[in-house]
């Protein structure tokens, strides 16, 4: 599944409490084609600010996380960006309210990412124009 290279990448900002799963979400980044590593955060709280000073189009962002956590850190963010595409990952089931009412483009379980979905789930969710 390739991106047209004319087009300019996506930019990616990666949001997780633990150092190796966001390791693992740079190189799924660095691997996607048409896709840039934006930035990194460890908690909902840096997100916010991340997401203000680095204007990603992408976020994948951990559902639990110390702090606000990933529904809130989603909902604060989707509500002062609102063309920024939110995908929330766990390792655990998600609260289908909570991902209905946050603004959130989709949720995928973390044994199941892969380029593919980060490209499918950009596709599916990208502003248009």
């Amino acid at each position: 599944m390739t991106r047209d290279a004319s087009q300019p990448p996506i930019h990616v900002l990666v949001v997780d409490d633990q150092e190796r799963f966001r390791t693992v979400l740079r190189d799924l980044v660095d691997g996607a084609d048409g896709m840039v590593l934006a930035g990194e955060a460890s908690s909902g709280e840096e997100a916010l600010e991340a997401a203000d000073r680095l204007a990603p189009q992408l976020v994948v962002m951990d559902l639990r996380m110390p702090g606000i956590g990933g529904i809130e850190a989603t909902r604060q963010l989707v509500e002062a960006h609102p063309d920024t595409v939110v995908l929330l990952v766990s390792v655990d089931g998600v609260d289908a309210e909570g991902l209905d009412t946050c603004g959130a483009a989709g949720f995928v379980p973390k044994q199941r990412l892969s380029r593919r979905t980060l490209l499918e789930a950009w596709r599916a969710h990208a502003p248009v124009g």
